[in-house]
Parts: C-alpha cells; sequence; structure tokens
C-alpha cells in the first residue's frame, strides 16, 4: 500500500511562481520562490529523476 508523504504545487501569481510542499506527516506546509528559468526546465529536472543515473538510488 503507497502512503503519500509530500504533495507539491506550483502556483503562478502575477508572474510570480511559488513552490508549495506540503508535508502530510507532520501537517506542515513549507513555500519557496521559484525562477521562471526553473521552472522552464521542471520537465528536464524531472526526466533526469526518472533516468538510468537515478535507477541506484530506488
Amino acid at each position: 500500500m503507497e502512503t503519500p508523504l509530500y504533495s507539491a504545487e506550483l502556483v503562478e501569481e502575477d508572474g510570480v511562481y511559488t513552490l508549495v510542499v506540503t508535508d502530510l506527516r507532520r501537517d506542515t506546509v513549507q513555500t519557496a520562490h521559484v525562477p521562471k528559468r526553473a521552472v522552464d526546465k521542471l520537465p528536464y529536472f524531472l526526466s533526469l529523476l526518472n533516468s538510468r543515473q537515478f535507477s541506484m538510488f530506488r
């Protein structure tokens, strides 16, 4: 059975990007402003996490 530990949401308001991460076990929320350059590269970062390079960490 899978147990979610965190949820993440990327929100844009007036051109400002904010990452909202909720720790579901501790019921806490943290936020961080994210530059648009990082938002644009998010698909690339996600593909890295799914790549063979990181398979040893699974």
